[in-house]
């Protein structure tokens, strides 16, 4: 068996950021699948009582710790591999800050308003979509900015503030309706620069679940 399980599915951002996090530091993971759209398995009484108490994914699994929240799991996971770690009390903070910025403001508005634009039912009336794409944009212009900077959050080495950040980035513009790499060039090429990291795979070619089966 391998070292590490994930409980995980192919659309989740949340999911994607520790999986992703598994194959950059060439852990010896495999996924578990959460069938999430149908509820068949977090729901259950079992699921909460033994894996997560939060009906939630991802969850990691390494011997008898099951680690939940995504910001968890890229914190443990780099202090065990000791790779995109921050280094010292300023860089943890800065870190922290950032991943609370992105898990607030900039994947936790990515996320719903992809999902209720995909697969919610019905769908949300138009002034949710806009309520969401100005939040949107105003924080992606926010890491826009940073990333005219520097190469990555921190500067000229990626952390796990880089792979938090990584959480929804990736997926297809048409399951978005806009394009995020055009409207925001230095994440966009900060996305090359994520790319280019060995083991660094696409979210639909890392967990299972893609495409989605009626």
């Amino acid at each position: 068996m391998p070292e590490y399980q994930l409980y995980c599915f192919a659309q989740s951002g949340n999911a994607y950021r520790a999986a992703l996090m598994l194959n950059l530091i060439g852990a010896d993971w495999e996924p578990v699948w959460i069938d999430f759209f149908k509820g068949l398995v977090q729901r259950t009484p079992e699921y909460r009582e033994k894996i997560n108490e939060m009906g939630e994914a991802p969850v990691l699994v390494h011997g008898e710790k099951k680690l939940s929240q995504s910001g968890v799991i890229l914190t443990y996971l780099a202090r065990k591999s000791g790779k995109f770690l921050p280094q010292g009390e300023d860089e943890e903070l800065e870190v922290l800050r950032w991943v609370l910025f992105d898990n607030q403001k900039v994947n936790g508005f990515l996320g719903p308003y992809r999902f209720i634009k995909n697969w919610a039912k019905p769908t949300p009336d138009k002034a949710v979509f806009e309520f969401l794409k100005a939040r949107i944009d105003n924080n992606l212009g926010i890491v826009n900015k940073r990333l005219q900077k520097v190469p990555f959050l921190l500067g000229e080495r990626p952390t796990i503030a880089d792979i938090s950040l990584a959480g929804y980035l990736f997926y297809p513009a048409e399951e978005f309706g806009f394009d995020i790499g055009a409207d925001h060039p230095a994440i966009s090429a900060w996305r090359e620069r994520i790319r280019a990291l060995p083991g660094w795979k696409h979210p639909y070619d890392l967990m299972p679940g893609h495409p989605l089966v009626p």
